[in-house]
């Protein structure tokens, strides 16, 4: 469950973030609201055990214990089923929520479900796009179209940065 955004319209820093209510590998849901308090790493992605997926999550889980010294909470969102998302953390040991989004609500309300074009073809999927959540729940930063190489470390570091400008 999440709230639709109104109008299509995109997702801009300062908004609050759209809430959220979804199923998760930990075998729990994961919810924003009570994630409030603290930062979170929201990325959407397209699909489970994929290269580049696969390399973005790698990334994101070798800089794990930095994003929890900073008192965040990464989760990585996709269409994917939990089955699916049980599978992908276990073959590659991330220690992070990766929920599931099977009917897209999340994805579209936070405007990540988009047309694509890949070698002539047009079709619908999720732009790789990481928002980051401040801990009242507003989003601080967006990155759209993310190419995965320092992707994780550009995160970090405006994680940092929003944690220097909080003092």
């Amino acid at each position: 469950m999440a709230i639709a955004r109104m109008g299509g319209l995109m997702l801009l820093e300062g908004e609050p973030a759209p809430l959220f209510d979804l199923p998760s590998s930990d075998g729990d849901r994961v919810k924003l609201r009570p994630l409030r308090g603290g930062p979170v790493v929201l990325y959407f992605y397209p699909a489970d055990d994929t290269s580049a997926c696969t390399l973005e999550a790698q990334r994101f889980e070798d800089l794990r214990g930095e994003f929890l010294a900073c008192g965040a909470r990464i989760v990585g969102v996709s269409p994917d089923g939990i089955a699916s998302h049980c599978k992908f953390r276990d073959k590659y040991s991330l220690g992070f929520s990766l929920a599931s989004d099977e009917d897209l609500t999340v994805c579209k309300a936070y405007g990540v479900w988009t047309e694509k074009l890949m070698f002539g073809r047009r079709y619908m999927g999720v732009e790789r796009t990481t928002v980051l959540i401040d801990a009242r729940g507003a989003v601080a930063c967006i990155w759209r179209k993310v190419r995965v190489p320092g992707h994780a470390e550009k995160v970090l570091a405006a994680l940092k940065s929003l944690a220097v400008v909080k003092r």
